[in-house]
């Protein structure tokens, strides 16, 4: 496969999708709950790995693939990249001053969470790159729809 940055921008738009998903859920339950910082990020990672590996597994299936292999298909290509996105995510908004505190009206909630989902999608977009190149990461999608 040919690692390009045009590649790369598209495999982190798509694990992008799913843990914005399961970031923006998470945090707007624990928001609404008055749940506690950790819980609410917790709730958002757990979220973010749930919606990221559906949205994969999802393409996979569609392609005739068993559920097991899909969900195997689904952990080498985006473990990483979830992990890379929900480290950078949290980071940003953890470190935004009352950002966790804001109401779900608030525009500094929202600004705060979009500003955490451009530095993860910025920062992550390189990781998947280098992955890609080696076949791994969203590679492994790649390779399998076309060796199937």
């Amino acid at each position: 496969m040919t690692t390009t940055w045009a590649v790369a921008v598209q495999a982190t738009l798509h694990c992008l999708t799913g843990c914005a998903i399961g970031e923006v859920l998470g945090m707007v339950i624990g928001t609404a709950l008055v749940l506690h910082n950790a819980a609410s990020v917790a709730l958002s990672i757990v979220l973010a790995f749930v919606f990221g590996y559906t949205l994969t597994m999802r393409g996979v299936l569609r392609a005739g693939v068993a559920l097991r292999t899909a969900l195997k298909v689904a952990l080498a290509a985006d473990t990483v990249s979830i992990a890379v996105m929900e480290i950078l995510d949290n980071t940003v908004v953890l470190t935004v001053p009352g950002a966790m505190d804001a109401g779900l009206t608030s525009m500094l909630f929202w600004a705060a969470l979009a500003a955490s989902l451009l530095v993860a999608f910025l920062l992550t977009t390189p990781v998947n790159r280098w992955m890609i190149s080696r076949g791994k990461g969203h590679a492994v999608v790649h390779e399998y729809h076309r060796s199937h």
